[in-house]
């Protein structure tokens, strides 16, 4: 990159368009996500950063893709391009970035796609104490930098080290629990599928600490995915780990997707667990903790997590989908705890950050002090029925919602994020993706007869 202002673009519109969204940037290895591209987007980065008044230092985790530690270290040059400093702490998972953005108060970068396949990756970005970038709140900008391509410094410039957080980390969760919750709990048989993506990497350091026999599933480091996709929101994506719980006479199975921020659960019985079920647990034991608070919930929760807030003397406040969202509602709220049905859970005491693997913590503390099963644990916070989320191709998603919208004019709705219609005993949410010409469509009704009906009379008014 030229040490002079660049006045041809360097990326085009359309380039950069590509692979910004809303929350991320994510792409093509190769062909969208190059070295030098992620030298151009640590340069940019940087001159953001400075601008906003931040630390002059970032920290940079990777996960196990064949492309990450190249990026990563394309990244960190084009930082210290600008005179900043980076800390590469390896190999991460997506939450163990965040608790090194957190505890030392510094903007970080994590380079993961996720659960995306092996031929993706990207970058997920934050300020200082693990506060979101989304397009709103620095992308956009950071895109216009990389557009013409940031300067290079001619004083001198940053340094690049090497920190291994990963004890750190795993101490930091289990200082969240008090001590006979670690120490006394009955020992549980917990199978783990990793998916062959970073909690192959977090787990064992974490779960080593508790009283659990863990039986790992795809705890190999591949980024290749050879076994499933790292995308536990697919029921498909869990039949081995369901098999595998019944098979070993388990008390629970935990799936994480490919950077570990995400977690779901399966129950002693191979059965899936609700995530609202889960969001709903954990509120409970969050709310003995500080009583009255308030707890954040996304949209396409069940109605059963805002009713159990309220029984448990909390208060619930309803979010659009999405983790900018929820964030900026608990620093603007003051909430504990906030959940997502996507299986997203973020935490106050974790910089209202996002973290599969202390989810997965709060579930085997309640589960370790209970003689009961986790289907029985469970079964008060499993009110409904729930369609699960169904993706329906449409050629314009504005005039499908509008249609759906006339068909039930008269009863309560909103259109907080897309169109949800409440119906007494069923409910429904429609909303569009942000990245393809999808429709996604959640039903949830007080009976599997009720639910039926709802979501095939909706089905067919979507075409």
């Amino acid at each position: 990159m030229s040490t002079d202002a660049h006045n041809e673009e360097i990326f085009s519109d359309a380039e950069l368009d590509a692979v910004i969204k809303a929350y991320d940037i994510r792409g093509l290895v190769d062909e969208q996500i190059t070295a030098e591209f992620a030298f151009a987007l640590g340069a940019a980065y940087a001159r953001f950063l400075q601008d906003e008044r931040e630390p002059a230092t970032i920290v940079v985790g990777e996960d196990m893709r064949p492309s990450s530690a190249e990026l990563a270290e394309a990244f960190c040059d084009g930082a210290n391009s600008q005179g900043f400093d980076a800390i590469r702490i390896g190999l991460a998972s997506t939450d163990m970035l965040y608790f090194a953005s957190g505890s030392l108060n510094l903007p970080g970068v994590m380079f993961t796609a996720s659960h995306n396949p092996a031929e993706y990756n990207g970058m997920k970005l934050c300020k200082s104490g693990a506060r979101p970038i989304g397009k709103e709140s620095g992308l956009l900008r950071i895109r216009e930098l990389m557009k013409y391509g940031v300067p290079i410094k001619l004083t001198q410039s940053g340094k690049t080290m090497q920190r291994d957080l990963l004890a750190a980390y795993g101490d930091f969760l289990l200082s969240l629990f008090a001590q006979e919750e670690i120490s006394s709990a009955r020992p549980l048989k917990v199978v783990v599928d990793a998916g062959n993506g970073m909690a192959g990497f977090t787990a064992p350091a974490v779960l080593a600490k508790l009283n659990v026999e863990v039986i790992p599933m795809y705890f190999e480091l591949d980024g290749t995915f050879p076994n499933h996709e790292a995308n536990p929101i697919d029921p498909a994506n869990l039949v081995d780990l369901q098999k595998r719980v019944i098979a070993e006479s388990a008390d629970i199975g935990l799936a994480f997707d490919g950077d570990a921020d995400r977690c779901f659960l399966v129950d002693e019985r191979g059965e899936l667990v609700n995530p609202s079920a889960l969001t709903a647990l954990i509120a409970v034991r969050e709310l003995k903790r500080k009583p009255g608070s308030t707890i954040i919930y996304n949209l396409i929760s069940s109605q059963a997590v805002p009713e159990i807030v309220r029984e448990h003397g909390g208060n619930p406040v309803r979010s659009r989908v999405g983790h900018s969202f929820i964030k900026k509602l608990m620093a603007e709220t003051g909430a504990i705890f906030g959940g997502e049905h996507s299986g997203h859970f973020y935490f106050a005491d974790f910089w209202r950050a996002d973290s599969g693997m202390l989810a997965a913590l709060f579930a085997l503390a309640e589960l370790g002090a209970s003689a009961a099963p986790l289907s029985s644990l469970l079964a008060q916070y499993n009110r409904y029925f729930s369609s699960g989320e169904i993706n329906t191709r449409v050629a314009d998603a504005s005039i499908a919602i509008a249609k759906v919208k006339a068909e039930f004019e008269g009863l309560t709705s909103d259109e907080m994020d897309g169109l949800t219609v409440q119906g007494g005993e069923w409910w429904f949410n429609l909303r569009p993706s942000n990245t393809e010409p999808l429709l996604r469509l959640n039903v949830e009704a007080a009976t599997p007869e009720l639910l039926a009906a709802k979501r095939d009379e909706l089905l067919a008014l979507i075409g």
